[in-house]
């Protein structure tokens, strides 16, 4: 059962990696490895409970072992309780995570819903090729860090419509888009969803995350950015729009739409600051931010007619919510777990270490592993391989351990490239990001196309700034 669990993580995941030429939505083979993957362990506990110090360190906490006990007999009584008691407290951390997400996507379909990214789009008047690229890279690289980079990289390609005409172009700053917004999203905790892990996890903190990998992250999108300025030449042809139908159709005035921008962007970036201060957990401050945004919006729609209010209210918004996507997340955070606990991450990580050693190494090769596979599950798996190391167990160490395990504290220097890598290293491929997917499916832009024109960049740009963290930050 042990290998069978291996199995069924791997089938589901080539149904994920090849979801359109099946024609399956890829939340059901998630959702199905999540599951299955649990009742192996469950059949299969005989097995691989055997050598668990985990299982046995619970026993004996909860229940107490007996000096001369039987390991058989110790399983049949409380293995089950123990793998539900796993299941529980996996199921915790992911809520937390689930429940941000729907905060955060719902006040930003919310801002969108009231046209409040108008408030940008208007500002925007030149046709140059090349400040136009600044301008978007600088928008979406910032954007990413306070929404998201999924959520962000939507909102571009919808303003790129109204900037570029050409479809080709557009590519050109499609591709720039989903560079910025991965590079944008990696250092902030609330800008990626593995960065946002990372942090309710407690292996990066806000402050630091966002100090230590602003300069990398923000090499990694200026070296396309600037080799892309000198091969860019000329000036972009504008779509015809009709400004006052794009205001005006959801019948929002200047005042709402200013309003619900600005204080939905304000909360967005007060969720790090309620953490710091309360200490709750990060989920607690989007709702609280959900809320006065649900409060305000009824009041300033209170006296309009049901059809118009219905459109602007938490509640009409809450339709468009992708929960194909959360669902998805949901799925392969249990299945991950379920690996996790039976000790299989374990023993991956035991082999990254012989084969590779080098935690910045093992590092650059999951981020460039997140562009062939998502990097929600790597990081995940990272997550359960590595432990995080106290300063009380980082003492006990013999120094030559201290000088390894150093790397696994809370801000340690593994946990903060793995942040950084995990979230820009998606960019090598299309297919490699949340981000990527969103603007392929939107712009319809080729694979190949994007291979051959944007990967070379995403590349230089993410080893770029590796070499930065690796050579300025980490020594």
């Amino acid at each position: 059962m042990y290998t069978l669990m291996v199995a069924i993580f791997v089938l589901g995941y080539v149904m994920i990696a090849f979801e359109h030429p099946l024609k399956i939505d890829k939340a059901a083979p998630a959702l199905l490895i999540a599951v299955l993957g649990w009742t192996a362990y469950v059949f299969g506990m005989d097995e691989i409970l055997v050598n668990s110090g985990t299982f046995l360190k619970y026993v004996d906490e909860t229940f107490g072992l007996p000096e001369n006990y039987d390991i058989a007999a110790v399983i049949a009584e409380h293995g089950n309780h123990f793998i539900v008691h796993e299941l529980a407290h996996h199921l915790t951390h992911h809520s937390e995570i689930i429940f941000f997400l729907l905060g955060a996507m719902t006040i930003v379909e919310l801002i969108d819903a009231h046209e409040g990214f108008a408030v940008i789009t208007d500002k925007i008047t030149t046709k140059n090729k090349v400040k136009l690229l600044w301008i978007i890279c600088i928008l979406t690289f910032f954007f990413s860090a306070a929404l998201d980079n999924l959520t962000t990289s939507i909102v571009m390609i919808s303003l790129l419509r109204k900037l570029v005409a050409d479809k080709k172009e557009r590519w050109f700053f499609a591709g720039l888009v989903i560079i910025a917004a991965n590079a944008g999203g990696a250092w902030s905790p609330i800008g990626d969803v593995t960065t946002t892990m990372l942090w309710i996890g407690t292996q990066i903190t806000a402050f630091n995350v966002i100090t230590e990998l602003f300069v990398p992250s923000l090499i990694c999108i200026l070296v396309p950015l600037i080799w892309l300025s000198f091969t860019q030449k000329g000036e972009v042809e504008r779509p015809v729009i009709s400004k006052e139908a794009e205001h005006m159709r959801n019948r929002t005035t200047p005042f709402e739409r200013n309003l619900i921008f600005f204080l939905g962007l304000a909360l967005l970036l007060f969720v790090p600051v309620f953490k710091t201060v309360t200490h709750l957990p990060p989920y607690m401050g989007m709702m609280f931010g959900l809320g006065v945004l649900w409060v305000v919006t009824e009041v300033i729609h209170r006296t309009k007619n049901h059809e118009v209010k219905s459109e602007l209210s938490v509640i009409g918004v809450l339709r468009k919510i992708d929960i194909v996507s959360v669902l998805f997340f949901l799925g392969i955070l249990i299945a991950i777990s379920s690996l996790q606990s039976a000790g299989h991450l374990t023993a991956m990580a035991k082999i990254l270490d012989d084969t590779i050693g080098d935690i910045y190494a093992v590092n650059i090769v999951i981020g460039l592993l997140s562009a062939i596979v998502d990097n929600v599950p790597l990081v995940a798996a990272s997550m359960g391989m590595y432990p995080i190391v106290s300063p009380e167990m980082l003492a006990a160490f013999s120094p030559a351990d201290a000088e390894y395990y150093r790397h696994f504290i809370q801000d340690g220097n593994f946990w903060e490239f793995l942040a950084y890598c995990a979230g820009t290293g998606g960019s090598a491929l299309i297919i490699g990001s949340a981000a990527g997917v969103a603007v392929m499916g939107m712009e319809r832009i080729d694979f190949i196309w994007y291979m051959k024109n944007m990967s070379l960049f995403a590349i230089l740009g993410y080893l770029a700034g590796a070499a930065y963290y690796v050579l300025v930050i980490a020594h």
